[in-house]
């Protein structure tokens, strides 16, 4: 059995390229901003912003191609193999974004490679979730899986944090003009090099266990669309899972952003010090909402959140509409970000308590990325429509609406804890196959 300080240091390395993917992911939604006008020339700050959104809609399309292929991957060769893959191909994709000329140089030319590299990105990322969540509950020790797979999210968010922390950096060394001109890349470039650093540390990570007990008939379809689709009920449960909580996470965290600025009218530099400090509160969060469920079981989590996200997000969104104060932008963004909590400390280990070792990659990955392509991904692009078209409010019921719909599946779905696939393995849990699989 391997030693807690060696566990410790897997969950370490792993969780450290889940943050780096993650803060070249949201270094593109932090800055769009200042490079909306290099790629997007406009009159109308809505315009720019809803072409960069519909850019960063675009990087989700790919999310669930690159589920299926990193999922696949991690299934058949292991899940260091393909977390080292993901990380050097979201390098890739920084760097590209990091050296494309703007729209005035080299004309349409500009947004189309940007396009390139953002889908490269999504590749990157969309397998980088199931993989992560796999390995992180895999290597977890028993009865503190919720507890350290919850650190896929505490990496998550501190991507997001020190993209916002690099961007508070910049704003205060740079003037606004240098910030338009070039100071936008700087951040690309940082994310590029970071992932060649955390490249070496996935290097020395250790495979999983459960990954390695596999036998050859394990094997023979491990990773497989066949393999997955003996698992519907699983695969149905992950996407209404996913639909209230990923619609949820990105409307309190990267359009919230954009909302304080071009519908409260609160200047850039104050909502990238409110988003920042919420954001960092969030961040500690996981790790007690991840240890919480340890003691209680995920469902009490789920349903806190299904009930609270549909009864208070459109309070929180019309308050924020009727006031001009920081610290009640502030307060109103961090009682959304405690209910999301609820999903986001324990969506992974969820998740992957569905699914046997052979085909998990693939089964918390891909319905996942599916779900977020479709709804993740057009959260802003959604919201700043309805605004263009004088339709705000609609986006606060649509937000709700789809938390509604998860609560419906979370009062459905067993308890999975109680009928983990991870314990079964682990030989700490003997449940009958039906109730694994909840027939």
């Amino acid at each position: 059995m391997m030693s807690q300080k060696r566990v410790a240091a897997n969950i370490i390395k792993g969780s450290l390229g889940n943050l780096i993917e993650w803060y070249d992911w949201y270094v593109y939604a932090a800055f769009a901003i200042y490079f909306s006008t290099q790629f997007f020339p406009s009159e109308n700050q809505t315009s720019q912003l809803l072409a960069t959104a519909a850019v960063f809609a675009v990087g989700f399309l790919m999310r669930p191609l690159g589920s299926w292929i990193m999922g696949r991957i991690a299934d058949k060769k292991g899940r260091r193999y393909a977390l080292t893959l993901s990380v050097t191909i979201m390098a890739g994709g920084s760097l590209i974004i990091a050296v494309t000329p703007n729209y005035q140089t080299i004309g349409v030319a500009a947004p189309i490679i940007l396009v390139i590299a953002r889908l490269i990105q999504g590749l990157s990322l969309g397998g980088e979730y199931g993989t992560s969540a796999t390995y992180l509950s895999e290597m977890a020790s028993a009865g503190k899986r919720g507890f350290y797979s919850s650190f896929q999210y505490v990496t998550l968010v501190g991507g997001q944090l020190i993209a916002l922390a690099v961007q508070i950096v910049l704003q205060n060394l740079l003037t606004q003009a240098e910030m338009l001109a070039y100071g936008w890349r700087i951040p690309f470039v940082i994310g590029a090099l970071g992932a060649f650093v955390v490249l070496r540390l996935r290097l020395s990570m250790d495979e999983s266990t459960t990954f390695e007990n596999l036998d050859a008939d394990q094997k023979k379809d491990a990773g497989t669309i066949k393999a997955l689709l003996r698992y519907p009920r699983q695969v149905l449960t992950v996407i209404g899972m996913t639909l209230g909580g990923t619609i949820a996470f990105y409307t309190y965290t990267t359009y919230m952003q954009k909302f304080m600025i071009n519908s409260m009218g609160l200047k850039p530099q104050l909502v990238t010090t409110i988003n920042f400090a919420a954001l960092l509160i969030f961040l500690f969060l996981q790790p007690l909402g991840g240890a919480l469920s340890d003691r209680i079981g995920r469902k009490p989590l789920l349903y806190t959140f299904g009930i609270l996200g549909t009864i208070l997000t459109p309070v929180i969104f019309i308050g924020l509409q009727h006031t001009k104060s920081p610290l009640i932008a502030f307060l109103l963004m961090m009682v959304g970000l405690v209910i999301v909590t609820g999903y986001t400390s324990i969506n992974a280990i969820v998740k992957a308590e569905l699914f046997p070792a052979e085909i998990r990659a693939l089964g918390v990955g891909l319905p996942y990325g599916l779900t977020v392509a479709i709804f993740g991904g057009t959260v802003e692009y959604v919201a700043l429509f309805l605004k263009q078209a004088h339709l705000e409010n609609i986006f606060f019921y649509y937000v709700s609406g789809a938390v509604f719909i998860s609560l419906l599946v979370y009062w459905r779905m067993n308890e999975s804890m109680k009928t983990s696939h991870i314990e079964r393995e682990a030989g700490s849990l003997t449940v009958s196959p039906d109730e694994v699989s909840g027939k």
